[in-house]
């Protein structure tokens, strides 16, 4: 998934994802920005796991399943 797909898919802007991409660790974002980026990458395919301040990650996950 591009920045362009996500930021249609989501509604957030081009540039605010760049800039939340650049940051180590939870960026500075309001929790609304947060979540629909979350919920699109979730309806995508991808489950986050592990916790905010340990081993956060990301995994694909198959829906058929």
């Amino acid at each position: 998934m591009t920045v362009a797909d996500l930021s249609q898919s989501s509604g957030i802007g081009v540039a605010t994802i760049k800039r939340l991409e650049a940051v180590d660790g939870l960026p500075p974002a309001h929790a609304r920005t947060l979540d629909s980026i979350r919920r699109t990458l979730e309806g995508a395919g991808i489950e986050f796991v592990g916790g905010v301040y340990e081993s956060p990650g990301v995994r694909l996950f198959n829906r058929k399943g």
